[in-house]
């Protein structure tokens, strides 16, 4: 008799050493007794489509996919979902057993879902949003509060080029504001939210002057390393409700795994401490 092939998952990038995703999805197989593996793999661009047409037939149900890839793989996908469409990325390629390539973006799902585990009060609905960046990952975002119906959202980023791009991409309900004057409409701020790589371990800080902040707003910082940015020091002293970033690349990971490996795994403070060990 012959035995069940083993499930085989993994993530590329380039580079690719960096990425949590193996320990994260190692944490949720030893949990749930999975005989299964996630591999990360370096992938050159140029290698991109062939590495992408070989993994099904090492037996490799699906991947995750980061930078620099997150575009690209939408003209190698068979099927695009709705969303990564709409944000003009994918984050979790799954291979079909029909052969085709499906490609998904899960990231503002993995935000919306953080916010709601960690602010349960929050709703997108209630005010207006600020998003601090105009990269792949504030393209998600905006995708996301839109479709929580959020009334507003103001965007900055340093070269505003790209925020008219994400404007004229999005519609009438975002409005960019130039970086230097993102203070001054703080104020009407319901929740705060950087998607920059301002405030990481190694960066620079992020610069905002966070006294027009109402104290009721709610403040997010996709960055994770440190987990408590001084965006969020700072947003905690005014009294404002603060969320990490580790809860996004938590929740996002989830629905890839639970396509790969069949089971719909738990976010708890027990996976979070293992991330942060």
């Amino acid at each position: 008799m012959s035995l069940p092939p083993i499930p085989l998952a993994g993530v590329i990038g380039h580079p690719i050493a960096h990425s949590k995703s193996p320990r994260l999805y190692g944490h949720w197989l030893k949990r749930y007794g999975i005989n299964g593996h996630y591999v990360p793999m370096d992938v050159a661009s140029s290698d991109l489509a062939h590495v992408l047409g070989t993994l099904p037939r090492a037996g490799f149900l699906g991947v995750n996919v980061t930078i620099p890839h997150k575009e690209p793989v939408l003209d190698i996908a068979d099927v695009i979902s709705d969303r990564a469409a709409l944000i003009g990325a994918a984050n979790t390629l799954t291979f079909q057993s029909d052969g085709k390539l499906h490609a998904d973006n899960t990231d503002g799902v993995g935000f919306i879902a953080n916010l709601k585990q960690n602010a349960p009060e929050w709703k997108a609905s209630d005010g207006t949003a600020i998003v601090l960046g105009a990269g792949g990952a504030a393209r998600a975002i905006v995708a996301a509060l839109l479709h929580e119906r959020v009334p507003q959202i103001l965007l900055a980023n340093r070269t505003r080029a790209r925020a008219d791009a994400l404007k004229a991409h999005f519609g009438a309900k975002v409005e960019v504001v130039d970086w230097n004057g993102i203070s001054a409409r703080l104020e009407e701020a319901h929740t705060l939210i950087n998607t920059t790589s301002l405030g990481m371990s190694g960066k620079e800080d992020l610069k905002i002057n966070l006294d027009p902040l109402p104290a009721d707003a709610l403040v997010t910082d996709l960055v994770y390393t440190p987990l408590t940015t001084s965006l969020l020091a700072q947003a905690h002293e005014k009294g404002c409700r603060v969320v990490d970033g580790l809860g996004m690349l938590l929740h996002q990971a989830a629905p890839g795994f639970e396509r790969w490996f069949g089971q719909r795994p738990e976010i708890d403070e027990e996976l979070r401490r293992d991330m942060l060990r």
